[in-house]
């Protein structure tokens, strides 16, 4: 009860921006109880893929207390001291194998690995954690979740700026896409995050520049190579009249078997996980600001190649024209950042539009509650940024506990 009294619960409530609340309750350490969690739903309470991130973040911390009411529609969480992989720690010795099961299918792996590179600067020693599952989707979603590849192109890069470089590597060990109903997608990702940091540096992106070049993957699974050409051919249509240094990398993979799910001649064989293709864009403008845009086949088929092309092109270009340095995908990454870095005011424009999006205002709020610093707002005022806004954001100087020497 002593504890209570000097660390009281924040309180919140509903299911929305769920993981952003359990993220800034690790870093800071600040315990948290969230109500009403969906209490009017046919399936009140926890979903199973918000469970299973619990569960990981329960595995890279130590010492995390967590509480579920009888009916899941109240969580009561006291963070721990993030560990990261240590050794020992898994069935591999410094590898953590997570297993996301199928009924968490709604969502994509980039659910999991974004969070999970938010957490891994501060833990206490590298992080080395495997996806793995008949719930595992690598490509984008309809959830509105990127692709793993995104994440590796678009996401991680952007670490960089903070001074986080060194060793961070995301592999893609089996590829799948979005399962049909009552199947499995049978993925596997690897995220190795080896460079830890006390403090993040002090972020000042103010000129988002032009952008030079676009890069992208193209990914088929289980299905013809030849849909990786004629969604190329599409993309480089649109996009080579804007920025001729246009390059697309296509990957054509199997589609993975999936161990125990055989048929009833055969339980113990193996089935296909999900089929399917999709694309992935990444532009990079001459100040390093990165935009990125992503598409996947849905399950049920019936999109061709050629729109699937068309329409992430179209998405890039859209993403692009929004304006500001951070797209609307990574603005709670770089934000995120920016609050935790050391004791000062650092700058970051965005466009309006992004600004406007409902994470990143919750966001605004939640971190006011939890560091007690509201974020600063003013018009670029430039001509040919009328649509942009300066956000100033303090940092709170909390960064790494578990490691005293940057």
């Amino acid at each position: 009860m002593a504890d209570e009294t000097v660390q009281p619960l924040l309180q919140f409530e509903g299911h929305r921006h769920l993981t952003t609340r359990l993220l800034l309750s690790t870093l800071t350490g600040r315990p948290i109880r969230i109500s009403k969690i969906r209490p009017s739903s046919t399936r009140p309470g926890l979903t199973p893929y918000e469970t299973n991130f619990i569960r990981l973040l329960d595995s890279v911390t130590n010492g995390a207390q967590i509480q579920f009411s009888m009916t899941g529609t109240t969580l009561v969480y006291r963070p721990g001291l993030i560990t990261g992989s240590a050794e020992g720690l898994g069935a591999m010795g410094g590898v953590i194998r997570h297993e996301i099961p199928r009924e968490c299918s709604r969502r994509g792996a980039s659910w999991w690995l974004i969070p999970l590179a938010l957490l891994a600067p501060f833990a206490k020693d590298k992080l080395n954690v495997v996806l793995h599952g008949e719930g595992c989707i690598t490509s984008s979603t309809p959830a509105g979740d990127i692709s793993v590849d995104s994440v590796r192109t678009a996401i991680l890069p952007l670490y960089k700026s903070f001074g986080i470089e060194r060793n961070i590597e995301l592999r893609v060990l089996k590829r799948s896409c979005v399962p049909a109903q009552g199947k499995s997608a049978g993925g596997e990702v690897q995220l190795v995050f080896g460079h830890q940091v006390r403090l993040p540096k002090t972020l000042h992106v103010m000129n988002k520049g032009r952008v030079k070049k676009i890069r992208g993957v193209a990914y088929a699974v289980g299905v013809s190579g030849s849909n990786n050409a004629r969604m190329i051919e599409t993309a480089r249509g649109v996009l080579n009249k804007f920025v001729p240094d246009t390059y697309i990398f296509s990957d054509v993979s199997k589609a993975p078997l999936i161990s125990g799910m055989g048929s009833k001649s055969d339980p113990n064989g193996k089935t296909k996980g999900a089929v399917g293709f999709g694309l992935s864009l990444v532009a990079e403008s001459s100040t390093d600001c990165i935009y990125s845009a992503d598409v996947a086949s849905p399950p049920q088929g019936g999109v061709t190649p050629e729109d699937l092309g068309k329409q992430c092109a179209y998405q890039l270009l859209e993403k692009i024209s929004a304006g500001g340095c951070v797209e609307v995908t990574s603005a709670t990454t770089v934000l995120l950042l920016m609050a935790m870095g050391s004791e000062d005011v650092g700058r970051v424009c965005l466009g309006r539009d992004v600004l406007g999006t409902e994470e990143v205002v919750q966001l605004g709020r939640d971190v006011k509650v939890f560091t007690g610093a509201a974020w600063g707002f003013r018009s670029k005022g430039t001509a040919d940024a009328e649509d942009e806004i300066v956000v100033s954001v303090v940092g709170r100087g909390v960064g790494n506990v578990g490691r005293k020497v940057a």
